[in-house]
């Protein structure tokens, strides 16, 4: 990715801190406040670049003997690679080096939350590099048991619950040809209902609607030989994130969930009891979500979701035409790891 010149906050912010008659300590520190601060609500990538810029001045400036400072340095530096949108794992390789050198100084110096959020997002790193084929993901699912050793649901409930979403989405990335693949499903829905238990719908709104979303694709996707069931629950699930998901406030988390719930309802008979009557209905309730979503993506630029949803709606026009419906897998809208 191309770097640009550096903007006027960021220089400003150089100049100001050359300009501090403070001390060297004092000039580190608020070298890290000024990144930390325009990293934390980036209006574009170049601000990424530009507090990344801030955190290699501070450490420049940081004596060589203060190494626990140095590592919390490249730690947040690491995270400002992380968050850069790339097309290629230049800047994850980045942020992995960088976490992965300053974990066993925090570790010797630092508070054992500081290692596990560092871990927590190591695994995020890992994870994305594993879709390059960059890393392995059970590294990935190794650095989130370890961060959980610390992130646990009484003391921390809010990162256990991340974390658990994230093992369950690892689990659900590997390779599903085996025996053993079922049981890593098995281990990535008992991650979601795992992380339910310590979310609720009041106190953490965001990370509660992530979970059922993801849970209702879990269950809907995974083998089972109790499908209908699973997609029962599965729309138990996406009703209680539609609680939160809304088009306004919320367009493309929302769109994501009414694209899964009509994904459920195509494969879901009018009458449980007497399910060789077909699924007409079913059938006509999943056209108007899937439209609502097409609509959604069109307007956010969501090409690629824009036309799968599309062929969906094509193949469900010949499905009411004929009165059978197709054999529909795939994966969901909007599984999401933070």
């Amino acid at each position: 990715m191309q770097i640009n010149l550096p903007d006027h906050e960021f220089l400003q912010a150089l100049r100001m801190v050359e300009e501090e008659k403070i001390s060297q300590e004092d000039k580190v520190e608020m070298l890290i406040q000024i990144a930390m601060g325009i990293q934390r609500k980036p209006k574009s990538p170049q601000q990424l670049f530009n507090a990344i810029k801030l955190y290699d001045a501070a450490l420049e400036r940081c004596p060589k003997s203060e190494s626990l400072i140095i590592a919390r340095i490249e730690a947040r530096q690491g995270t400002a690679y992380q968050a850069i949108p790339d097309n290629s794992p230049e800047s994850l390789l980045k942020a992995q080096a960088l976490f992965e050198k300053a974990i066993p100084v925090l570790e010797q110096q630092g508070l054992a939350e500081e290692v596990a959020e560092v871990e927590m997002n190591l695994g995020l790193v890992l994870q994305a590099l594993a879709g390059f084929n960059k890393a392995l993901i059970t590294d990935c699912i190794s650095a989130y048991q370890r961060s959980l050793k610390v992130f646990n649901r009484n003391k921390f409930p809010k990162e256990y619950a991340i974390l658990q979403n994230n093992l369950a989405t690892a689990f659900l990335s590997i390779a599903m040809n085996d025996e053993r693949g079922k049981i890593r499903e098995a281990l990535a829905v008992q991650s979601f209902e795992t992380a339910l238990e310590v979310v609720n719908l009041v106190d953490h709104p965001i990370e509660y609607a992530m979970l059922q979303n993801n849970l209702g694709n879990a269950l809907q996707y995974t083998s089972s030989s109790h499908p209908v069931e699973n997609n029962l629950r599965a729309l138990e699930a996406y009703t209680e994130a539609l609680k939160v998901r809304n088009a306004n406030d919320m367009p493309l988390e929302y769109a994501n969930t009414i694209a899964n719930k009509a994904n459920c309802l195509r494969n879901l008979p009018d009458d449980l009891e007497n399910p060789q009557s077909g699924n007409q209905q079913n059938l006509s309730k999943a056209r108007t979500l899937y439209r609502k979503a097409q609509q959604i993506f069109t307007q956010h630029g969501e090409i690629s979701k824009e036309t799968t949803v599309q062929e969906i709606l094509s193949e469900i026009e010949q499905e009411l035409g004929t009165g059978h419906a197709g054999s529909r897998n795939g994966k969901g809208f909007g599984v999401a790891r933070i």
